[in-house]
């Protein structure tokens, strides 16, 4: 209990203290205006409420991913729980921050356009690329995920439940932003943040499962895992959401263009960020508690983590309060599905210059995502799973990047960027370059050592070719705040 309740203080203490920082190093302005209100269209541009808001992005970044990444990471050991911590103060909430606020500095703009313009046109083309297949692969996990366990439920076909998932999708991407992501997701957040409360205090006070059994303060330096898989550079691809994750630069700019004041985002952002590193290590001790360790763990999950969210939560909260449990995983993969639908709209509506205000022009670039999203529900999970890992990682990479490239021009401290973005570059450099399924599948030592090199390289273009360049003007103009 004292190690889980320590890790939960200092991801608190990280959002008020090195968050606080954050904030300061950006240079958020209360008085300068926002997109919500400088390009108010009633579509995507729509000012929402700081509270409201944050259980927006709350919800929208927190998928299967803050649940099954976790599950999966907790065969480490505790090791896992350590790098959801430090992972999500000084790396996924800064991500997050400045995903956030420099699509705020940039009239809302996605993700490929702000590596564009701080990276290079080159950086533009790769992150579109990267981002709409991150988001196909997205909305394909997070369809297959709650179809699964509604099919776990109910009995019936999983093939039903897909069809309902990818409707609702289809309509939810194409409505305007506060018809149902603005009035049901608030509710949904809550909903989310009371199970996880509820599951923690059940498996408190459970008089059969004791919380981190077993575990002291070594093993939180130690790969404890039963196959023999090595913890470095693999469980910082598995647990991505919930300590750093590309997917939600994609996000962020969905509520960058809903926030009413710069000096809300770190509530948002940053918060919603530490938000759900709290979800990914309550569920990392429930999975590392519930089964009695690791290797109960590993017979449990069966290969599955949906398993492991269904035992515990019936065993943990009765047949009742399970269901409502089940329930709130089942909305969350829901919820940040049908929002990497739309925000791979919106990124190609801003590749092809095609507004939005229109249904008709929605409805064209929304249908053909749908049409290859149904295709890749065909493949295998654990294979998509796979790809959105890697793709995911180092869409994080290259954002954080940005954000170092931004604050470089802006003659600001670069390294609470430039540091992240090294180790995640190394991290998805190693992966990649050992996977036997993905890369080249060299010796770990050996593609360590590369990724290292290929690391330095890149933050050396990066700091030299960026720094002293102008800083251009709509970055520091101020206009009146609505």
């Amino acid at each position: 209990m004292t190690w889980f309740l320590l890790c939960i203080g200092l991801l608190l203490g990280g959002y008020f203290i090195y968050g606080s920082f954050v904030e300061k190093v950006f240079g958020a302005n209360k008085q300068r205006q926002t997109p919500a209100f400088a390009q108010t269209d009633g579509v995507d541009y729509v000012p929402m409420s700081k509270g409201k808001v944050y259980l927006i992005q709350l919800l929208n970044i927190a998928g299967v991913g803050p649940i099954f990444g976790p599950i999966l990471g907790a065969l480490y050991g505790p090791a896992a729980m350590l790098w959801i911590v430090i992972g999500c103060i000084f790396a996924g909430a800064v991500h997050d921050y400045f995903s956030g606020m420099l699509s705020v500095r940039n009239q809302g703009q996605s993700v490929p356009n702000l590596a564009g313009k701080y990276l290079g046109k080159g950086a533009k083309h790769f992150m579109n690329v990267f981002a709409i297949v991150l988001l196909l692969l997205v909305g394909v996990v997070f369809i297959k995920a709650p179809a699964g366990l509604l099919a776990k439920l109910t009995g019936f076909d999983v093939t039903v439940f897909l069809g309902c998932i990818f409707l609702y999708y289809l309509i939810a991407t194409i409505v305007p932003v506060d018809k149902i992501i603005g009035r049901l997701y608030p509710f949904f957040g809550a909903l989310l943040l009371f199970m996880s409360v509820g599951l923690t205090i059940a498996l408190a006070v459970s008089s059969e499962h004791s919380l981190l059994p077993g575990f002291g303060p070594s093993d939180f330096l130690q790969n404890l895992n039963p196959n023999d898989m090595p913890l470095w550079p693999a469980l910082f691809i598995t647990i991505a959401c919930g300590a750093v994750s590309g997917f939600h630069a994609t996000q962020s700019p969905l509520m960058a263009r809903c926030v009413e004041n710069e000096t809300n985002g770190r509530f948002v952002f940053y918060g919603a960020m530490i938000g759900e590193g709290v979800i990914a290590l309550i569920w990392c001790a429930i999975a590392l508690s519930f089964f009695g360790g690791i290797e109960g763990l590993n017979e449990g999950m069966a290969g599955n983590p949906a398993n492991v969210v269904y035992e515990a939560s019936t065993g943990l909260l009765g047949a009742v309060g399970g269901f409502m449990a089940i329930l709130g995983v089942i909305v969350l993969p829901i919820t940040s599905g049908d929002t990497a639908f739309r925000s791979a709209r919106l990124i190609l509506s801003e590749f092809f210059k095609m507004p939005q205000i229109e249904l008709p022009k929605r409805l064209m670039l929304a249908i053909p995502l749908f049409i290859l999203g149904a295709a890749l529900t065909q493949i295998d999970f654990g294979i998509i799973w796979r790809y959105f890992g890697v793709a995911n990682q180092s869409t994080a990479m290259l954002m954080l990047w940005t954000a170092s490239a931004y604050l470089l021009r802006q003659n600001k401290f670069h390294w609470i960027c430039t540091v992240p973005a090294m180790f995640m570059t190394t991290v998805v450099t190693s992966f990649l370059l050992s996977s036997a399924k993905l890369g080249a599948g060299l010796p770990i030592p050996v593609a360590t050592g590369a990724g290292i090199v290929i690391t330095l390289i890149v933050a050396a273009l990066v700091i030299f070719k960026t720094k002293g360049k102008a800083v251009e003007a709509n970055d520091n103009a101020v206009t009146d705040a609505s």
